[in-house]
């Protein structure tokens, strides 16, 4: 398993940070563990695959550590996955990765989301965990249920199931971890269509929401729903074409901003997705990591590597915005997906998926909810209770204290106070703070802490040569071009599988 937490450098008047990446994090274009997302200040901290919550969390408080320890005194890292006080469109400075081919590709095609959908829902953060069963537990279970498949085709069948089931029950996510009810006024500025009522002067909100990022205020795949773009999740093969429809398509939208203005780059290309990333999904079958392949073209080849998890937020009330009990729900709830049935996904079904997504987004800890499951009403304490109930079930093969951390998180479905949601709104209004004012006040709170904690010598040690070797492979990358940009992503475009 491992985890990617993103988070924005904020200034100490609490904007976005106008200063570039820190010289001192190395470069962020082949640094394993401290990089960059959408925007030049939104930084995403990335643990090695391990195979313990523990030493997951443990690399990830150090890296997060050497990062408090080298962020300027004017600068503090962000705790929460909706973003700090945003001046404007023209405030959200685009990642820069160097003058490399890979490098300006990478820029080009987050000026292009810019474009597309605005630069301030790039600044919503989020923890995406990944996970992977061992080679030997899926080699036995291959033998043991489907002795004539190839293991490869196994292993991706049963990813592939295992990720139709995240969709289908992956509404408990935002649920019961979700902890963004409430937004900075400044983040729809008025240009926004929404729902959200006045907590105070400086905060909207909606009472019951659970996760606003998770919502139709976040980040969405509206056009590419409507140009006829939809992942397809009910083989490997069926994912790859519906995605690969999309980058192969045009889009008149996107072609009226043009590829080039006055000679520099807008996007990367006209089409619906300029590249498979483009498509935003809760859930991602993974391979692994081949830097001159394109990850459909490595999916295609290679297998599935691993599933990675997008629905979670950063956690405000807790320091590392993820803690051990969760990761151990979340490991359970990884075998309950893997093990229960999983048919093909219809239109129909799909529809309700989307629809129950955004009822718990927005409305999640309202009484008597109800969802919809194979077109009838549940209410969704109800249905919640049998998953529990199942994954509990599967939390007890990983042992007593699992058990006991799912069993706790539970508790949740019936009571929606002690969800994160409910728990930030009342410490907001304990407080009477409103959201940048209570975020605001718990990252200084956790920079003093992680400052005041005994330095891990071996892993800022470990994270110097890394931003050393990270800007050397940088340069190395740069010298090797040898072609143009124009001709690097033509060949680029060009090349298929």
């Amino acid at each position: 398993m491992g985890v990617e937490k993103e988070g924005l450098r904020v200034s100490k008047k609490g904007g976005l940070s106008q200063a570039a990446h820190p010289e001192v994090l190395g470069c962020a274009l082949t640094h394993p563990n401290i990089t960059t997302d959408f925007s030049e200040s939104l930084i995403e901290l990335v643990t090695p695959p391990t195979n313990s919550a523990k030493k997951t969390l443990d690399f990830l408080a150090d890296t997060q550590h050497y990062l408090y320890y080298h962020l300027p005194k004017d600068q503090n890292f962000w705790p929460a996955s909706m973003p700090c006080v945003i001046r404007g469109e023209t405030y959200i400075p685009i990642a820069k990765y160097g003058k490399s081919n890979r490098g300006m590709m990478k820029t080009i095609y987050r000026r292009g989301l810019a474009n597309r959908y605005g630069s301030v829902m790039q600044t919503i953060a989020g923890v995406h965990f990944n996970y992977s069963f061992s080679q030997d537990f899926l080699s036995k279970c291959n033998s043991l249920l489907s002795p004539d498949e190839g293991l490869k085709y196994f292993i991706n069948d049963n990813y592939m199931a295992l990720t139709r089931n995240i969709m289908r029950y992956g509404w408990v996510i935002p649920y019961l971890f979700g902890s963004s009810p409430a937004v900075c006024k400044s983040f729809l500025n008025g240009h926004h269509k929404h729902s959200l009522v006045e907590f105070n002067d400086s905060t909207l909100y909606e009472p019951y929401a659970t996760s606003l990022r998770m919502g139709d205020i976040g980040y969405q795949n509206l056009r590419e729903d409507e140009a006829g773009v939809k992942a397809n999740y009910n083989s490997l093969s069926h994912y790859i074409n519906s995605l690969k429809v999309g980058m192969r398509s045009n889009c008149s939208e996107y072609e009226k901003i043009g590829v080039k203005s006055g000679g520099e780059y807008q996007q990367l290309n006209t089409n619906i997705l300029q590249i498979e990333n483009e498509y935003y999904a809760s859930v991602r079958p993974k391979p692994s990591a081949q830097e001159c392949e394109k990850p459909l073209d490595s999916l295609n080849s290679s297998g599935i590597s691993y599933i990675e998890l997008r629905s979670l937020d950063v956690n405000p009330i807790t320091p590392l915005g993820i803690d051990e009990p969760q990761i151990h729900f979340l490991e359970a709830f990884m075998l309950f997906c893997l093990l229960k049935d999983s048919p093909i996904i219809s239109t129909r079904e799909q529809f309700e998926i989307d629809n129950n997504d955004q009822l718990v987004a927005h409305e999640g800890r309202k009484p008597e909810l109800t969802l919809s499951r194979s077109s009838q009403t549940v209410l969704l304490k109800d249905w919640g209770s049998e998953i529990m109930q199942e994954i509990e079930l599967c939390s007890r093969l990983f042992g007593e204290n699992y058990k006991q951390d799912v069993v706790n998180i539970s508790r949740r479905i019936k009571n929606p106070e002690l969800t994160p949601s409910s728990v930030v709104l009342s410490d907001m209004r304990d407080r009477k703070q409103g959201f940048f004012d209570y975020t605001s006040s718990l990252a200084k709170r956790y920079r003093k802490e992680f400052l005041n904690n005994n330095i891990n010598k071996k892993h800022f040690k470990y994270l110097d040569e890394q931003a050393k070797i990270s800007c050397k492979k940088q340069q190395e990358i740069e010298e090797a071009d040898n072609i143009s940009f124009d001709k690097f992503l033509q060949e680029y475009f060009s090349k298929e599988s």
